[in-house]
């Protein structure tokens, strides 16, 4: 009888107890990872998403267009990417987009 409590006993402590401590950890996760997607999801929804129209679609000219993003306008390609951060497939080939002047790089003297 001593010897069969002892293997229980060591079967307990060596497989159940670090399986069930193991399950623990897995179902916190689960929860934290669930709270934090439906974070994130309320961030989503929140942003503020301005209903800049492509300025393709106004019917604008190059020039126009040139003139709006010379400001300190947000271009309409940036308020039109997708979830992940990446620009549309339509924004790529658009003649606005590909047209569009490039920001001056602005020197920092770093070192002084």
């Amino acid at each position: 009888m001593n010897t069969t409590l002892a293997f229980v006993i060591g079967v307990f402590l060596r497989l159940i107890v670090p399986l069930t401590v193991t399950a623990l950890v897995v179902f916190l996760l689960h929860r934290l990872d669930v709270r934090w997607q439906a974070e994130a999801e309320k961030e989503r929804a929140a942003l503020v998403k301005n209903n800049m129209p492509c300025w393709k679609e106004e019917g604008l000219s190059i020039d126009e267009i040139m003139v709006r993003a010379a400001k300190d306008e947000q271009p309409c390609w940036q308020t039109h990417r997708l979830a992940n951060g990446y620009l549309r497939e339509a924004c790529l080939d658009c003649e606005v987009f590909l047209a569009a002047p490039a920001p001056a790089a602005k020197h920092i003297n770093a070192h002084v």
